[in-house]
């Protein structure tokens, strides 16, 4: 096991837990990602702190916003876009100070426009990706993975792998049956994705909840074919193991990114939430984040210091393909899609 596995296998374990993972630094407690205790991050941290935060990991979105609001009290936790409205409606966040993270200024407007108002900006972005097709190499050929309609080929029955993820699974039966934007998506459309996603359902021999799940189930070779993110395909290829990454099928992909919100009432001492998001910002920040889980740093200055052949092999290159930006939805989307993937899953 390399690094890469050792790293997200042990989050995900610290996940089962249910417990603190490495707690450290009791004046920031930190809700994050499994696998996002990255030391190359947070190393500006701990020089000026002497030690890192104290982290809790999740496994998904859902379950993040679900422990805030049953009463979990954190500093800080990291969200994706799409899941930021449940945060800002239910009245558990408040806006961030931007003069004291000068790096704000060199986030793109297209990860800012939609989380700021006359009180500021709610959300700062951290990292971005994608969601797209992930492959055996040596078992599957090209022209099969041209389509997202490679996920209802009989011929994968048993051997393809989607994400136990609201939103990326949306994501993908909405751009299978022809829509591009998850705004505005008429209930014909809704209905047509979720025909989809029916139709895929047996096909699914596992629905992989972490990055080290689904690496070790392609890794096996029970699985051929996954709707995958990019820290997957980062584990493997760091085992050499034959695997590709089409973010270019007939239909398109999906990018997202995730960020932080400053909780209210945080246990810990404000300004060092500042000091982390100064320290995940940081230009010495982007490569740890590359090696380790494969992800862009939003901070547009520090990615010029990856060169575009290596940002090429680990496929956070920019593509020209259609992509479905996983932006915010509202709080009815997001629980009819929660509601109606989970009876997908149980079989209905």
């Amino acid at each position: 096991m390399t690094r890469f596995a050792t790293l997200l296998a042990g989050a995900a374990t610290a996940l089962v837990l249910g417990t603190a993972a490495n707690a450290a630094d009791p004046d920031l407690t930190v809700l994050d990602w499994a696998g996002w205790e990255i030391d190359g991050m947070l190393q500006p941290y701990v020089d000026k702190n002497g030690q890192k935060p104290s982290y809790v990991f999740f496994a998904d979105d859902d379950e993040a916003f679900q422990k805030v609001s049953s009463g979990f009290k954190a500093d800080v936790v990291h969200p994706c876009a799409s899941s930021f409205p449940r945060y800002k409606n239910a009245g558990l966040i408040e806006p961030w100070d931007v003069s004291k993270i000068p790096a704000v200024a060199n986030i793109p407007d297209r990860m800012k426009k939609n989380f700021t108002d006359d009180q500021g900006l709610w959300f700062i972005a951290t990292d971005y990706a994608y969601t797209a097709i992930a492959y055996n190499k040596d078992e599957v050929p090209e022209a099969d993975v041209a389509t997202l309609q490679v996920f209802t080929d009989p011929k994968y029955a048993g051997r393809i792998s989607l994400p136990n993820n609201t939103d990326d699974v949306w994501a993908l039966a909405l751009l299978a049956t022809g829509v591009t934007s998850w705004d505005n998506v008429t209930d014909d459309q809704f209905k047509a994705a979720a025909d989809w996603l029916r139709k895929v359902h047996p096909n699914v021999r596992a629905y992989w909840a972490d990055p080290s799940e689904l690496s070790q189930l392609m890794a096996s070779g029970e699985i051929l074919v996954a709707w995958s993110w990019n820290d997957p395909v980062a584990i493997l290829l760091a085992e050499n193991f034959p695997v590709g990454f089409n973010r270019s099928p007939t239909e398109g992909a999906t990018t997202w990114f995730c960020g932080f919100v400053n909780m209210k009432d945080g246990p810990g001492k404000e300004e060092k939430a500042y000091d982390l998001m100064n320290s995940l910002l940081a230009p010495s920040s982007a490569q740890p984040l590359l090696d380790a889980i494969g992800y862009s740093l939003s901070n547009d200055e520090a990615m010029k210091q990856i060169s575009p052949e290596a940002q090429k092999a680990a496929y956070i290159d920019p593509v020209t393909t259609t992509l479905l930006p996983q932006t915010p939805v509202s709080e009815e989307m997001r629980a009819r899609m929660i509601e109606e993937f989970e009876l997908i899953k149980s079989g209905f």
